[in-house]
Formats: C-alpha cells, structure tokens, sequence
C-alpha cells in the first residue's frame, strides 16, 4: 500500500515481505575446479564446486551452503556446462581445501558438544568417507584455529603429507592468590591430551592481565602462530623462529616444502586495527623449517598483503603500500622470484588515471587462485571508478587489460582460475549475482573471453540504475589536487504512474577511503523496490579514481567529502531525478559522519536522517578506537604512536567534527548502534543522541548488541531495515 499522492510503499506488511523476497538472493563465497577428466573418446570435462551464503531470517543467521556445477569442453571451448544436483548445506564448516587431485579434502569443523562447549576439529574426507577427526581443542597445543580472511589459511604441503593452519597461540594457564590447591577435575579432553607433556605450572595473579587483540572483528585474536598437521603421525607443530614482534598470517608452503612464506604484521608497540586497513607496517617472511631461520624478502618500512605462489613455484606476487596514512590506498603489485632474489614491481601506484582509463589497485586480496596457467599472467579484480573490473596483467610486458570494462554487469570478482578456466560472479545494482566460466585466451588476445553462466539471474523489473560525473565548481576545488571530478551511483524506480519523481535516499559510504561499486546490494535495491531514489556518492577521497583522489582528503573531512555529498544531491534535484522536497539521508562510519554533518550545515534540506555507528566527535573517539591512526590522519596531522593530545590537535579534531554543529539540527534523526563496535564506539553515537534530546529534537536511538561496526547479524540487520524505511516514511 502507498499514501495519497506517493507511491512509496508505506504498510509495513509488504515492507517485511518486499525485504524477505530480497534477501533470499544468495551471495557467492568460493569456487574451486575440480581436475580435468578424460574421457576414452577424447571429451574432456571437470566438476566445479562452489559455496554460497544467504540469508535465514526465520533461523536469524547466514546459513552457507555448497553446490557443485559439471562442465564439458574442447580445448578452450565449452560445449556444456549446468549444475549436477542440488544445494546442500554446509554445518559448522569454518575452512576447507581439496588436494589438486581431488582425493582428499581437509575441513576444519566447529561443533558444540551436550554440554555446550565448543569444539574444533581438523577432519580429512576422501571421495566416500571421513578418514580422520582430529579434535584440536582436546590436543591443548593451541588456542583457536583462525578462520578469518585476514590471518587464516588450510593450506597442504607440495608433497600432500602435511597442512598449514594459523590458530591463537596458547596462553599460560592462571590462578588466583587464594587458590590453595587445584580446582580443575579432570575432563575428557585432559584424558586425550599427549601424555608426555609436563604439567604446566599455572602463573598466579596474571587472571586478569589485558591481552590486546587486533580491534574491530578480531575480538579474542590476539597472538597468532604458524601449525602444521603431520596427515601420517596426527602430530601438530606450532612453529618456532618468528620473531616475537610479528604476527603471522596469509601463510602458505615454500617450493620444495622446505619453509613457510606468510605476511607478518608488527605488534609493537601496538596493535591497531586491521579489518579494512592495509597499512599496517607488515613485510612477506620466510621461515626455514629445518633450521628454524626466519627472513624478511620484502622491504622493511611498508605493508604487504596477499601473496600468491606461482603454478611452477618459481614467482610469488602480492599487494605492497605505503605504511601509516590513508587505511586503504592504491597499491603496487610486486614480485619476488625465488631462485633470483629479485624483488620487482609488476604495476605502480597510479596517481592519476591515464588516457586508457586504468585508475590503479585497490584490491583487499587476490583470489586464492589468481595466476595463469603460463606463469606470466595475473588475474585481478579491483574498483575502476564506480565499477569493479576484471583485469588481466602481463608480467612481462607490464601490460593492464581488462576483461570486463563495456560490460552489462557493474561489478565482476575473480573466484578461481584453474588450467586457464575462469570462475567468476558478477552482479549490478538491480540484478542479483551470477556464476560464469570462461576461458582465458592466450596473451593479447584477452579481450575475446567468452563467459557461460552456470547460473545466470536476471535483472529485477522496474529498477534502474545509471552511473553520474559530478565535477564539483571551482571554489570548491582541490588547491593541491585539483581538476578532480567524482561519481554516484543512482538507483530509481523505472516509472511511476503519475509521472512525478521520487522522493531519494542520499547515501555517502563510509571509510572514507572506500567506494560503492555498481553490485547488487540489498539495502538499496529494497528501499528502490518500495518506491525511493537511491543515491551512492563516491565523493572525492573514494578509493578506485587514483591515489590523488585518496591523498586529497586528510585534513579536508567534514569539508570537502561533506560539499562533495551536497553538490551531488543538489544535482540530482536540479536534473528532476528525485522529488525537490522530499530528501533523506543515510549513512555508517564516517558516511554516517557526513549525514549528521549535512543535518547541521543544511539543516532546512533533509527531511530526516538515519545515522549506523557514526563518527560524531574526533577528539572523544580519540582514546575508544581500535583506530587512534584515523584520528589523527584524517584531521590533517601525523600519527605517531607515542604521541599525547594537544590543544591543537584536539581542536582540530572538535572543528572537523559534527558535534560542532548539533546546535542547528532541525531533521528528526534514527541512531543505530552495535554494543560491540570496536572501531567507532557506541558512546559517540549517544552522544549525538544527547545532544539533540537535550534540544527536543526528534531523535530515536536502536541498540544492537552482540553486534559490532558492520551491524551485520541477520536479525540486526532485518530490523535495521525496516525502521530505517519506516523512519523515512513517517517523514514523507
């Protein structure tokens, strides 16, 4: 149902249902290839298996599941290609990785016993059965396995006898100064434990010693070391020779077996936040596993993440950026040749995008399986302005082609590429993802790929969406970077039957340095699906329009980024893509920054305002973030970690700050918050919430907890939904 005169839909009934239907759309996680078969008449076809997340709002969880596709080719032709029975779903499956071959796969699986303890195990499937369980938790040689996608890996060994895993190292057992003998009765897991280890002598008064974690996400993830599982003895190692102010992660088995290459991050003197920052001082090290000698291959001063090894074992590339600054920056990608030493740079940060239109890397990581099968080439997909591309990089000639660009699809990602067969999913703001195969042609011949869906989706009716170029006026230029010009992305309902146009969401995304690229997103496809405008602004400071772009807003926030938001929304109003007097704004992070500036710099535009865990006052968030660096950066200064406030920092902080203009709010606004958020701490938000009760503004603040800065979990994020829509139509 719509109100008079609107046709936004209003009961909220058909809101719930609309955001159900949605949400069903499931989300690709991975794909791996299967090996080739050969059949007696020369036909040749592989399985390919894949696993999906969607959304359970009944069970108010994401439920993964796996299905498994079979492809028939000719060389480097498909002539089928279909899935080969149905969904199943995956239960408690935290990390899983098949052999090459396909004979054995390992899954580390985590499962709650009768008495609701949680438990991990490391199991090896063959083709028709479970070989091996091996409880992890019961051995006692570490803390828990990490899963995550920062520091985690399942990796076999060259040889297939071993498997590399990163876990929480153990911690020195406690007790109390009181505790006169022993509490402790012996449980099932002390019985299995190895019989030859000693008794650990328990440290008395270190209960409640503070261990710091790395921040937002990795709560409880606070030492991470290097295991290895022995297939043949079920004998774990937790290896030694990292030296004590890294921490290990993204590891995987040098040529031969005869180390281990992984990414180390320096915790000393402190861990900052790592979840959406690449630039933490971290190098790519090499530990020897005969001698125990660990080396440093890459340069000491920068950040380094996502390596990956060559298919003849004889390059290994990955991301390197600068250390300090902006959290996510263009990148280089780099290559260290193993046998010759040679550290070498592949592509360099690009400042400014030059006429063939390649604006640099942004990626967070390569896919698992991302090199060609020639050993020369590289697959990347990364932001190219407001779309994400995949792009093909030649090694040798240091060429940069892209696979996608012209395409119908907005956003295209890289799953796995096996034997110059590419798995990939692609989507657009108005059509779900989709799963494609194609083959990789030979150099210079790229472009001609052509892509076969194993499951196509199609666009959803009455949607549509169109990239826009705002080049912000003159007196708003860049002095130092100037000549700079910035996108949005426009979701609109295709027509409506009165010809009038429709009321329209403003949405700047968070970050700052991060982008909107046209993929299928479910807020924004649901608010437009029930009758508003939605538009997503990747004002200037956005990652994927050049490093100049990045570097232009330090010591500009709550200025440029937030004029930037303005022009735009003004823009789209002057062109009568939305309805002049009917403006909302949304926001999270520092988007949410920006919409509660915007409420008190224009306070007669927007009719209401929703913020999620916002950025309200630089200074006081100073001393709660998991991202002191932030702070300081952003406002224009430079970080160190032994530096104290000064007034001028301070003041500079308070300045920059939507706080300063909580006095002129007149817009109603709804305050989201997650209990748990480590990176923008709940009590900026109350803050702002304060401050505008005391000055009877309506206000209306939602408390989410076990919930951190995403507000991700199915039920928090379900019924964000429906108040923000609700809080948007009752001020229509």
């Amino acid at each position: 149902m719509a109100t008079m005169g609107s046709e936004v839909v209003t009961d909220s009934k058909e809101i719930a249902e609309i955001y159900k239907e949605l949400s069903k759309f499931p989300s690709l996680s991975k794909a791996t290839i299967g090996p080739e078969v050969i059949s007696q008449y020369g036909g040749k076809h592989c399985n390919i298996y894949t696993e999906w997340s969607q959304r359970d709002l009944e069970r108010a969880e994401r439920v993964k599941f796996c299905r498994q596709y079979i492809m028939f080719y000719d060389d480097d032709s498909i002539v089928y290609a279909g899935p080969s029975g149905n969904c199943t779903e995956l239960q408690g499956e935290l990390l899983s990785k098949e052999l090459p071959s396909g004979f054995l796969k390992a899954v580390l699986r985590e499962h709650t016993n009768k008495k609701g303890e949680e438990k991990q195990f490391l199991e090896i499937w063959n083709k028709n059965s479970k070989e091996k369980s091996i409880n992890l938790t019961a051995l006692d040689k570490h803390g828990k396995v990490y899963e995550d996608d920062q520091f985690g890996c399942l990796v076999w060994s060259h040889s297939e006898t071993h498997i590399l895993y990163i876990a929480e190292k153990k911690r020195p057992k406690t007790e109390s100064f009181f505790q006169t003998k022993s509490q402790i009765t012996m449980t099932e897991d002390d019985e299995d434990s190895i019989k030859s280890d000693k008794q650990e002598k328990p440290v008395k008064g270190d209960d409640f010693v503070y261990w710091e974690d790395w921040g937002e996400t990795f709560s409880q993830k606070t030492t991470p070391v290097l295991c290895v599982l022995d297939i043949e003895s079920n004998n774990i190692s937790v290896l030694e020779g990292i030296p004590d102010h890294i921490s290990p992660g993204q590891a995987f088995w040098a040529p031969n077996d005869t180390g281990i290459v992984f990414v180390g991050w320096e915790h000393e003197p402190q861990r900052l936040g790592l979840v959406y920052c690449t630039n933490r001082k971290s190098g790519l090290y090499y530990v020897d596993l005969t001698g125990g000698n660990c080396v440093q291959l890459s340069s000491q001063a920068n950040a380094v993440w996502s390596p990956r090894l060559s298919p003849d074992k004889c390059r290994i590339v990955y991301f390197e950026g600068d250390a300090g600054g902006p959290h996510h920056q263009c990148c280089k990608l780099c290559m260290y040749d193993w046998y010759t030493k040679v550290t070498s740079t592949v592509v360099d940060i690009v400042n400014r995008p030059d006429e063939d239109g390649f604006t640099g890397i942004y990626s967070l990581a390569l896919a698992q399986n991302c090199w060609a099968m020639d050993s020369q080439r590289i697959l990347i997909d990364t932001p190219q302005r407001s779309r994400k591309d995949l792009l093909v990089i030649n090694i040798p000639t240091r060429n940069v082609t892209s696979l996608t660009s012209g395409s119908d699809a907005g956003s295209w990602s890289l799953l796995a590429i096996c034997q110059d067969l590419m798995v990939i999913t692609c989507s657009s703001p108005n059509c779900p993802p989709s799963l494609k195969v194609g083959f990789l042609p030979a150099a210079g011949k790229e472009q001609k790929v052509t892509w076969v869906a194993l499951d196509e989706t199609e666009p959803l009716p009455g949607i549509d969406w169109k990239i826009l170029t705002f080049t912000p006026p003159l007196e708003q230029e860049n002095p130092k970077f100037s000549a700079m010009n910035f996108e949005g992305i426009l979701l609109k309902p295709s027509e409506r039957k009165d010809g009038a146009p429709p009321p329209v969401i403003v949405w700047p995304h968070g970050g700052p340095h991060s982008v909107f690229t046209a993929e299928w997103m479910l807020y924004p496809v649901a608010l437009c699906k029930l009758g508003f405008a939605v538009l997503l602004i990747n004002y200037r400071g956005s990652i994927g329009f050049g490093q100049d772009s990045i570097f232009s807003l330090p010591g500009n926030i709550g200025s440029q980024d937030m004029k930037d938001v303005q022009f735009a929304a003004e823009f789209v109003l002057k062109e009568s893509f939305a309805d002049t007097s009917k403006v909302f704004i949304i926001g999270g992070s520092h988007g949410g920054f920006l919409a509660t500036h915007l409420v008190g710099q224009y306070p007669e535009f927007y009719k209401a305002c929703v913020t999620r865990n916002p950025v309200i006052n630089i200074a006081s968030m100073l001393g709660t973030t998991d991202v002191p660096d932030w702070c300081t950066v952003e406002v224009g200064f430079e970080y160190t970690a032994d530096q104290l406030p000064t007034p001028a920092l301070l003041e500079a902080m308070l300045s920059k700050s939507p706080i300063a203009y909580a006095s002129q709010v007149k817009s109603p606004v709804l305050i989201m918050l997650g209990e748990k958020d480590k990176r923008v701490h709940p009590t900026q938000g109350l803050e702002f919430y304060r401050a505008l009760k005391a000055r009877k503004i309506p206000v209306r603040l939602l408390w989410y907890p076990d919930n951190n800065h995403s507000l991700s979990k199915v039920d928090a994020e379900a019924d964000g939904f429906m108040n923000i829509t609700l809080w948007f139509v009752k001020h229509l």
